[in-house]
């Protein structure tokens, strides 16, 4: 069986991770596999992002793509008149 490990447990082990101790060193120093601790990273950051933040971001996206296609039409344009290829 799996040994459970406590939320604080857990929290403060992320929590030395994320300020740049290497992993390998803090799942030595707890016991834990590396494999273990990069699962919880990954699964921290997965469930994070809620429906409203993505849409905000693809809006955001979608208005910077149009920027870029004026900007790379109007390029062309300049180009065009002054005859460089």
């Amino acid at each position: 069986m799996k040994p459970v490990i406590a939320k604080e447990v857990k929290e403060e082990i992320l929590a030395k991770v994320k300020a740049g101790e290497p992993a390998a060193s803090v799942a030595q120093k707890f016991g834990i596999s590396v494999k273990t601790i990069y699962g919880w990273l990954r699964w921290n950051t997965i469930k994070g992002v809620s429906w409203l933040d993505y849409a905000k971001l693809k809006r955001e996206n979608q208005q910077l793509k149009e920027i870029i296609g004026v900007l790379s039409l109007e390029v062309a344009k300049s180009k065009k008149k002054t005859g460089r290829a």
